[in-house]
């Protein structure tokens, strides 16, 4: 049984503009998307399913999912305001989608084996999808031993400003017992330091694992996510820009033993624009890692 890749890619068109407008990043023109889903290939996953606003799928299918559409299996899913649990309704005047834990629930018809998430935008490195894989090719629909690949940080920084990550802690069999949400942390000479706006600082070394969005599901987290959804929307369901994320669903999961967690270590350097200045070392990286034959100049040809 293959794995599926499921690729949040929803709220592209407000980031970009329009998929006409997504950055080349490879020396052949190729996106990070791109790399993601070749990385996906050889990893051995045999489905990526993109999760989409409903008003760009014939862009998306044909700048984006026709480029690869013979080498692997493509399907689509849409997020809209509108897909809730029943007895919820979209508050008036609300625009913003309701986060991640609602984009994957919306995918739920379109994903019936093991899967992976990752954010659109991210490079994740070929490393992370072959420890993922081969992890989600190993489980079984029904398991709750979900799991998470955690990057190191010192991998993960920015020297154009402070990022936002979620700093993990595992117990001693390697199963994520706390995500701790940081969301101003900088490179410093011995490793990185978190600032909050009101002055408390927490020092890291910079070999912590962090979470980058990108974990490993089974079809048995639908309906722990549609409760945990639930209860979100009857807190905050009125809130005109709040979201559900998915390191705080699986959080809780962990929390109310519902779940499991597994880390899975890798050794893969993550790459996104997070600032503007980062798109040159992006391109740097990614043309290095051609250079070292991890990948060919042009990914589908």
């Amino acid at each position: 049984m293959k794995p599926t890749l499921l690729v949040l890619a929803a709220g592209m068109g407000s980031r970009y503009g329009g998929l006409k407008q997504i950055d080349p990043m490879g020396p052949s023109g190729e996106t990070i998307l791109d790399y993601s889903v070749f990385d996906a290939i050889r990893a051995g996953f045999g489905k990526v399913v993109f999760i989409i606003r409903p008003d760009f799928e014939q862009d998306f299918r044909e700048r984006i999912a026709a480029k690869f559409a013979d080498k692997i299996e493509v399907g689509f899913a849409f997020q809209t305001l509108d897909r809730l649990p029943p007895g919820f309704t979209v508050p008036a005047g609300r625009e913003k989608p309701w986060g991640t834990t609602h984009a994957i629930l919306c995918a739920r018809d379109a994903v019936h084996t093991p899967f992976a998430v990752i954010n659109a935008d991210d490079f994740y490195g070929r490393d992370s999808y072959a420890t993922l894989g081969q992890y989600l090719s190993g489980l079984q629909n029904s398991d709750r031993t979900y799991a998470m690949v955690g990057f190191t940080l010192k991998n993960t920084l920015s020297d154009h400003g402070t990022v936002a990550r979620g700093v993990c802690q595992a117990d001693g069999q390697g199963l994520l017992t706390d995500i701790q949400e940081l969301t101003k942390i900088a490179k410093t000479a011995t490793g990185a330091e978190n600032r909050t706006e009101d002055g408390v600082v927490t020092l890291l070394n910079g070999e912590e694992p962090v979470s980058m969005n990108m974990w490993g599901f089974t079809p048995s987290i639908f309906p722990l996510l549609e409760k945990d959804f639930g209860t979100f929307l009857q807190t905050k369901g009125q809130e005109l820009k709040s979201e559900s994320y998915i390191p705080i669903a699986v959080g809780n999961l962990v929390k109310s033993q519902q779940a499991n967690c597994r880390i899975l270590r890798t050794t893969a350097a993550w790459f996104g624009v997070t600032y503007r200045e980062d798109k040159a070392l992006v391109q740097a990286s990614i043309l290095e890692q051609v250079r070292q034959g991890n990948y060919p100049t042009s990914l589908w040809t």
